[in-house]
């Protein structure tokens, strides 16, 4: 039953994003006058479908995206039968560049809008949690803090000469409004104010963990709990609030990987706190030493709570996915200079399955939050230069526009066939990173 809701949450998820992607294409092929002569979920060859019009609706057997066939156009289905005949006007190569460049763009537009019109609603419903502290509970061995020699009880008073006045303030001064320069991070410690610089490079990623501070006034909580692992055996569940491990009580993060794998095939003692129950159980960690969860820091200080109107959730939707899209376009850059593990960073259809059942168990808003950030992602990457992707096409066109010129069909077709022969590799590559890693 698990196995089969994790399957329907993924067909799902990426189901509604990739309609959404290729209704963008779609939609726009039709307003500027072009015929649609497939719309497809999936890549070639065709499963099955139904034609109404000019236009066969249908799913198609690799499930890696989708694509529209617009006539008069080289794209996935790698068809040039219209290369010989004179062009005609509802064709994709009679159009003004600017209505082609619309097209391509379209699906990558829609993806965003969706993601805008997800946070704006999830703005509107729950408002915003201010975390009202400024003081590091915990600082990550070995991390970029750690190294640039910020220290737990540290309280930050500014970074980059800017006054910080909360934990968000922190964490968009760090990853959002210094992006890509240094950070200058200034502290009361012990009554004396101390300023500490931490180069850029010395963070591998945009995530919090990777910086490596957590704020004063937090849990370790279990984010997911994989089935049938130990922890599912033993009885641990979701937000459940990890205690001790080994009797060694636990303070954020600190130290819950190390112990669970040096307890690899020997009993483990696990303590931990479900609302105002204290429960304890003994497990015994896989040989590779996991128990089956993820799990992360849960503040449980002071907070104030922001309210929008409908209006005004609006632009802070916008603003969600401006860091957001940031954020991305940076991990790209860290794996592309390889200042952070390709394998590491990836996920494909397990992953996202996988994701998709623990945010869809958290509630409808958690999930739909996931769902915005994937949708960014599937916009980010296809609008990359890549033969095969919505970038590559734009890219031809873009050569066009300059050079005043096609590009020759048989250049096209054969970047078009490099493209899609370096994509089916790389969702094998994810496949089987999501399967080493399952």
């Amino acid at each position: 039953m698990g196995f089969l809701k994790t399957v329907f949450d993924f067909i799902i998820t990426i189901g509604v994003l990739v309609f959404v992607h290729e209704f963008g294409h779609f939609l726009a092929a039709k307003l500027c006058g072009m015929r649609v002569e497939r719309f497809s979920i999936g890549f070639p060859p065709r499963a099955f479908g139904k034609k109404f019009g000019d236009t066969d609706y249908c799913v198609s057997w690799i499930p890696i995206g989708g694509y529209v066939k617009i006539a008069g156009m080289i794209d996935e289905s790698f068809d040039t039968d219209y290369v010989n005949k004179p062009p005609e006007p509802w064709e994709f190569r009679s159009k003004p560049i600017w209505q082609r460049m619309l097209v391509i763009s379209a699906g990558v537009i829609m993806n965003l809008l969706l993601a805008v019109f997800i946070f704006w609603g999830i703005n509107y419903v729950q408002g915003r949690t201010v975390r009202e502290t400024t003081e590091i509970g915990y600082v990550v061995e070995e991390s970029a803090a750690a190294q640039g020699g910020l220290q737990s009880g540290d309280r930050v008073l500014k970074i980059n000469g800017t006054t910080v006045n909360n934990w968000d303030d922190i964490l968009s001064n760090i990853y959002v409004e210094t992006l890509g320069n240094d950070i200058t991070v200034q502290v009361l410690r012990k009554g004396r104010e101390i300023e500490t610089t931490i180069p850029r490079a010395s963070i591998p990623e945009p995530s919090q963990a990777a910086f490596g501070i957590v704020p004063n006034h937090t849990d370790v909580v279990v984010g997911s709990v994989d089935p049938g692992k130990p922890a599912d055996k033993l009885g641990l569940k979701p937000m459940d609030v990890l205690v001790a491990l080994d009797s060694i009580p636990l303070r954020y993060d600190q130290k819950v990987r190390e112990i669970v794998r040096a307890h690899a095939g020997k009993p483990l003692l696990v303590e931990w706190r479900r609302g105002d129950q204290t429960m304890s159980g003994t497990t015994v960690p896989t040989e590779d030493g996991k128990i089956g969860i993820s799990y992360g820091p849960r503040y449980n200080g002071p907070v104030t709570r922001v309210q929008y109107s409908i209006i005004e959730a609006f632009p802070q939707g916008v603003k969600d996915i401006v860091n957001v899209s940031g954020l991305f376009v940076q991990q790209i850059w860290h794996m592309i200079t390889g200042k952070v593990s390709f394998s590491q960073s990836v996920g494909g259809p397990i992953r996202i399955a996988q994701m998709a059942t623990q945010t869809a168990e958290l509630g409808i808003m958690t999930y739909l939050g996931f769902m915005a950030l994937l949708s960014v992602s599937l916009a980010i990457l296809n609008i990359l230069p890549f033969p095969a992707l919505d970038g590559g096409h734009l890219m031809f066109l873009v050569y066009e526009g300059v050079f005043r010129r096609e590009i020759p069909v048989k250049v096209k077709m054969g970047l078009q066939k490099a493209g899609m022969v370096l994509l089916l590799a790389f969702m094998a590559f994810v496949l089987y990173n999501d399967i080493i890693h399952f």
